[in-house]
This record gives structure tokens, sequence and C-alpha cells, in this order.
């Protein structure tokens, strides 16, 4: 069974259940290069997306580069999204740069949306400069998602002084 919407938003094809069953195994193993290889070898939207997920499970920061590999250059934005959310909750510093030039360059919102969300959610301060630009991005979406995450940046300073200070 193959379903497509316009833009290839929703993408299943006959063999993908079976692949993501294969992914929970391989996720059991903690096989990164499982991952790694239908990353980049397969063309279901669905298989794609999950094994982004999975690798913010596996959690450590050898998938920091397939990751941001896949938000710089994956042809569809639900990818890219789910590469950028995934970064943000592994919190990793090098993750920065990457979310950074994804918020600020990505031609879709729902990507630079999700990559100013991730930049917050870090909370270094090497990302205030870059989301106070994100601040007057067209989309609406994009710079509230941007002043949130200087509010929250703010907050990490506020509570950090808070702290040092006792």
């Amino acid at each position: 069974m193959i379903l497509q919407k316009k833009n290839q938003l929703i993408t299943h094809r006959e063999g993908d259940l079976d692949k993501l069953v294969e992914c929970d195994k391989a996720f059991e193993r903690k096989d990164l290069d499982f991952f790694i290889n239908l990353l980049q070898q397969d063309e279901s939207i669905s298989v794609r997306t999950r094994c982004v997920c999975i690798l913010a499970d596996i959690g450590d920061n050898s998938v920091v580069p397939i990751l941001s590999e896949m938000l710089k250059n994956d042809e569809t934005p639900l990818v890219r999204h789910e590469a950028a959310f995934t970064l943000g909750q592994l919190g990793f510093p090098e993750c920065i740069t990457y979310l950074i030039e994804s918020m600020l360059t990505d031609i879709d919102h729902v990507v630079r949306h999700e990559a100013a969300v991730a930049l917050g959610s870090i909370g270094d301060e090497l990302a205030r400069d870059a989301l106070i630009r994100a601040t007057s991005d067209e989309d609406q979406l994009v710079s509230h998602s941007a002043f949130s995450s200087l509010l929250n940046l703010d907050l990490l300073k506020i509570n950090l002084n808070k702290n040092s200070s006792k």
C-alpha cells in the first residue's frame, strides 16, 4: 500500500512496517550503523523519521554528525524538523552551530521554528545573537519561537546567578 500526500508530507510504502520492526531490533543492539545506512538509503519518509527519533534514544554524541547531516541535507522538511528536535533534546554543545545555520537558512519555516526551539532547550549563550536575528524572521512561528528561546536563555542566566550567589 502506498499513500502519498502533496509535498510528500506523509508517505507509507510497502515494507515500511517490516523496516520499523527491524529498527526496534537494531535499537536493542544499539546498532548505530543500521540507522545511518537506513537514513542514507531509504526513500520512505516514515522510516527516515523513525530512524531520527530512535537516534535520540541511543543518546550519546556519536549520533550528532548523522543528525546534523539530516538537518542540513534531507530533502524532506519533516525529517529535518525531527533532526532539529532530536538535536535539541540531546543538548550537546556541538549541535549549536548546525541548529543556528538551520534556524537562519532553512527554506521551511517549521524547520527554522524547531531549530529555534532546540536552541532554547540547549540553553547555551552562543545561540543568543542568532536567536535575536531570528526574531525578525518573516514567519511568525519562527520569530515567536526565537523570542521564547531568548526568554529561556534569560531564565537560565537568572537561575545560574541565583545558584552561584548561594
